[in-house]
């Protein structure tokens, strides 16, 4: 048997996530779909610095995804590394579920905060950024928003805390994928001019295409050189909460929908089960067989 490559484990991850949304009645394939290569990313190409053995490893690094419809992306991909069971993925709005639609720190001890209700993961992002620093700490946090969930009054409160902080040991990711719950994002707000709002925050912004492995990697690598060598600097100088640099925040631009065509960029499936005559691009486009519904 042939090595796997990066694109066809994320198809195979695509799949998994279907078929389960698909068993438990209901999902936020979309949202799933337009992040997914980030999270893999993330914990398969060892930008996410954490123990397989201990969950709550001292110096780990912590991600929050704070767009928590999509903790299908999440759990399946804990399970592609290990960290949860392929029973537990399974299990998803079975009678005896183990993981509901959104990541809970209840359910799965590799989740650093439950989220789900828009707008919140970005504060519990400061807090624990905060203290990291406060006991000088290598660690760094990453919160992954929706740009939709960027119209919660309190991603932009926790966005002026963290550059007046000067929390350079934070990261956002922002899956820009242009679509919210029932439009366009900019047919909602405007044309959003990320770039522009966040660094108007005293933040220091990226772009890169959030599909493209590659180049997220290269792009998170660069700011976590940058992250160490502030945070060195911080400890040498025992500056405290004083940081040399500014928090940091990659927009991703992706497609909402990702790798089914029914769905990219279609605001209707923010929260859908395929119908019949839908299921069928499911089933060519993610290789999905009848049996594996049942």
């Amino acid at each position: 048997m042939g090595i796997i490559n990066d694109s066809e484990k994320i198809k195979g991850l695509r799949k998994q996530i279907f078929i389960t949304g698909y068993k438990g009645g209901m999902a936020h394939f979309a949202s799933c779909f337009s992040c997914l290569e980030m999270i893999y990313a993330l914990y398969e190409k060892g930008l996410l610095n954490y123990n397989p053995q201990n969950a709550k490893w001292e110096d780990r690094d912590r991600f929050i995804l704070s767009k928590g419809h999509a903790g299908l992306a999440l759990y399946s991909v804990l399970m592609d590394v290990g960290l949860i069971t392929k029973e537990m993925f399974a299990s998803y709005l079975q009678s005896d579920s183990l993981i509901g639609g959104e990541p809970c720190m209840r359910d799965c001890e590799w989740i650093e905060a439950s989220t789900g209700s828009l707008g919140h993961g970005l504060s519990l992002g400061v807090g624990m950024a905060m203290a990291l620093k406060a006991d000088k700490k290598m660690s760094k946090v990453i919160v992954m928003l929706g740009d939709g969930e960027c119209q919660e009054g309190s991603i932009w409160e926790a966005a002026i805390m963290a550059s007046a902080m000067k929390l350079d040991n934070l990261v956002v990711i922002l899956d820009n994928n242009k679509v919210q719950k029932m439009d366009l994002v900019k047919n909602t707000i405007g044309v959003p001019l990320w770039k522009k709002k966040w660094e108007s925050f005293g933040w220091k912004t990226y772009e890169t295409d959030g599909h493209d492995i590659d180049a997220f990697v290269c792009t998170m690598n660069e700011i976590k050189k940058e992250i160490n060598k502030e945070i060195n600097e911080e400890i040498k100088h025992d500056s405290s909460l004083e940081s040399v640099d500014k928090p940091k925040i990659v927009i991703a631009n992706t497609i909402k929908g990702k790798g089914v065509s029914i769905m990219e960029n279609n605001p209707n499936w923010h929260f859908k089960i395929p119908g019949k005559k839908e299921l069928k691009y499911f089933k060519e486009e993610l290789g999905v067989m009848d049996e594996e519904l049942l």
